[in-house]
């Protein structure tokens, strides 16, 4: 009998939320059945003994991806936001500009906002009309973000700003290559905190290991990489995961609770 393609899609965007990222082995086994233990081989007079293998050899460190030195100097070069979307469109360093996205896909919101909201990658939908957000997730994470008190108050931007192919998770080697201009960005803003939207933004932003689900609701602090800016970021539940899960919306929104009270209460960064 053929799986339902929608169920097994639900099934893995469910582990691939909660930070699963690997498979152990491509064909299922049943691990209820016990195999039979196999005796100690027993080796053959014939045996003819073995050269001892080479002695293993450390592996080359692995380099900073093309383009980021070109992705800081655009970036740093960028005085506005309207400058360092241009500086983006322009950059070709990323490989995702080329594998079938249509457009660029920045920011939206308020330019001065309080909070800055950082997904993982534009979809479909944010590919064809150019902004973060704008799907079924996008419209969940609007509704949830006022009835916290916090519409007109953020600026929504994502790791990348191309559609990888398939939507599938950018890779780290991809975020990294983008990472100055987010940086930019949140430099321009000077937001009161960050929001972490899904695994792969928290995990790439704040340098983390941990799945989403032992990230979320937990509060960190981000640094450029000068030091001279410190923020609070919290990492929460993709939207997209919300509308697979619904019962996990109740997470979110403590989340989201968290988060406006420390925005009220915090001052904003100064400018520089």
């Amino acid at each position: 009998m053929n799986a339902d393609p929608r169920a097994v899609e639900s099934l893995l965007g469910f582990w691939a939320d909660a930070g699963v990222d690997a498979c152990y082995a491509e064909a299922p086994a049943n691990r209820t059945v016990q195999a039979p233990r196999a005796g100690p081989a027993r080796p053959s007079p014939a045996t003819v003994r073995a050269a001892p293998p080479p002695a293993p050899t450390a592996p080359a460190p692995a380099g900073p991806p093309a383009g980021l030195e070109e992705a800081r100097r655009a970036a740093t070069g960028a005085d506005d936001l309207a400058s360092l979307e241009a500086a983006i469109a322009a950059f070709d360093g990323c490989p995702l500009k080329t594998a079938g996205a249509r457009r660029c896909v920045f920011s939206r919101g308020v330019a001065g906002g309080e909070v800055m909201v950082i997904g993982e990658a534009p979809g479909a939908d944010e590919d064809a009309q150019g902004a973060p957000f704008v799907g079924r997730a996008g419209k969940l994470l609007d509704k949830m973000l006022a009835a916290a008190g916090l519409a007109g108050r953020v600026f929504i931007t994502n790791t990348v700003f191309w559609r990888p192919p398939g939507n599938r998770t950018p890779t780290a080697a991809e975020q990294s290559v983008c990472a100055p201009f987010l940086e930019r960005a949140i430099g321009l803003v000077r937001p009161r905190a960050l929001l972490l939207v899904g695994g792969a933004a928290a995990k790439s932003v704040l340098g983390q290991s941990e799945g989403i689900l032992a990230l979320r609701g937990r509060w960190f602090t981000w640094r450029s990489g000068d030091g001279a800016l410190e923020l609070p970021a919290l990492p929460t539940l993709h939207p997209a995961f919300l509308l697979r899960q619904p019962a996990a919306k109740k997470k979110a929104w403590q989340d989201l609770l968290t988060l406006t009270e420390r925005v009220d209460r915090a001052e904003r960064p100064g400018a520089g």
